[in-house]
């Protein structure tokens, strides 16, 4: 927004271009293609989201590894290049002449709506069914943990009965090393014997059950910090994808129709709204993405 608003401003108001071609497809360029990376950044945030919410475990375990931030990006701007920047810089070329006024700038597949039908499935329409399908399957996990971490279910055991088994390992010298290596587990279960617990409670068996309260209690409080932490990031990330609704898909929809009737049944102004409605919303993705994760 901060290249293509001032460059765009003079266009819409005089209706002609005086920075010549070459500006012009540079800020066709850019325009095309800082839009098509803040969708896909829209859809790696949620897809990151998503395995942080339901698939806690092997998230932690992929961090470092083969998930770097830098390397996703890289390749959503290389998406996002290919998307949009080849046709606007070969097309005159490929089809041997511009449909484009030597006074005017916007790209030449502007009308052809094949092009325009494809480019926004894969922009607008297949980035939108997969940030829902991400965020319904976030909420539906957050409601499932809801139900299933109650605060009955984080209170440690009121029985105060114990049962300790004590495992007599084999002294220093009793057998040989390979022996020992061979025969460890079974020699192991065989000298466990059950311990003798005194009919009323000792200090052992009042330390160890404050202690397992002690540890139910610090795993409760974890599991209740991260739902809520887990709520919040989908609360958020709601916010942004039903901005990213809103204003691509006036855009999306006309840009289809526009194509369809050659630019006879879309006024210009209604046009102009649905385009600035793409700046607002690249505007407004910056101050969003941190709500979602401090990362991006």
């Amino acid at each position: 927004g901060t290249f293509c608003m001032p460059l765009y401003i003079p266009y819409a108001l005089t209706g002609t271009w005086h920075l010549g071609r070459s500006l012009c497809k540079l800020w066709l360029v850019m325009d095309y293609l800082l839009c098509a990376a803040s969708v896909f950044n829209i859809v790696l945030i949620s897809y990151d989201r998503f395995l942080s919410v339901t698939k806690a475990v092997s998230y932690r375990a992929q961090q470092g590894i083969m998930s770097s931030p830098a390397m996703k990006m890289v390749a959503i701007w290389i998406l996002a290049f290919l998307l949009y920047c080849p046709a606007i810089l070969f097309w005159e070329l490929v089809a041997g002449h511009s449909v484009v006024a030597a006074d005017q700038c916007y790209a030449e597949f502007f009308n052809n709506w094949y092009f325009l039908l494809c480019a926004s499935t894969l922009e607008f329409f297949v980035p939108l069914l997969l940030v829902t399908y991400f965020n319904v399957h976030i909420f539906h996990n957050i409601q499932r943990r809801q139900r299933r971490g109650s605060v009955q279910d984080c209170e440690p055991p009121r029985s105060s009965s114990l049962s300790w088994r004590f495992c007599g390992l084999p002294g220093p010298g009793a057998s040989s090393p390979s022996s020992e290596a061979e025969d460890s587990v079974s020699s192991l279960t065989r000298s466990c014997r059950p311990a003798v617990v005194p009919n009323g409670p000792s200090r052992t068996e009042t330390g160890s059950t404050a202690l397992k309260r002690n540890l139910s209690v610090s795993l409760c409080s974890r599991t209740g910090s991260k739902l809520q932490r887990d709520k919040k990031i989908a609360k958020s990330l709601a916010i942004i994808v039903c901005v990213f609704a809103v204003c691509w898909a006036p855009y999306s929809l006309l840009m289809i129709i526009r194509g369809v009737c050659q630019g006879k049944c879309i006024s210009n102004s209604l046009y102009e709204v649905a385009f600035w409605l793409l700046w607002i919303n690249s505007s407004l993705n910056p101050f969003l993405y941190p709500l979602c994760h401090m990362r991006f």
